[in-house]
């Protein structure tokens, strides 16, 4: 996965467009993932994959890191630790904030 050096993110920075079929991911992650870029792909389908930059945050309860991913259709999706590992899944409803805590240590099979 690819880093970027991006500066934080203040509160009310991301939109997320969310009614219908479409909704939102968060993936929350420690410190240490931050630049890091998360790939995310719908399940079950060899499509394409989306990804988005984990950043530093500036909420009102706080700094915290996360991934967002604004505007996807609803449904199941893999959520990627490398090229070749899933990290989890999670599902996706229209109108909604889905939210994936990324995992504490490293899948099998995870280089």
């Amino acid at each position: 996965m690819d880093q970027h050096a991006l500066g934080p993110s203040r509160s009310g920075s991301v939109v997320l467009d969310l009614g219908g079929e479409s909704g939102a991911l968060i993936i929350h992650t420690g410190r240490n993932l931050r630049g890091r870029e998360i790939e995310i792909s719908r399940a079950g389908r060899d499509g394409p994959r989306t990804h988005s930059a984990v950043r530093e945050r500036h909420v009102r309860d706080g700094v915290v890191h996360s991934a967002v991913y604004p505007d996807l259709a609803a449904g199941l999706y893999t959520v990627w630790w490398d090229d070749r590992t899933p990290a989890g899944a999670i599902s996706v409803t229209g109108g909604a904030i889905a939210e994936f805590v990324w995992p504490a240590s490293s899948p099998p099979g995870a280089d």
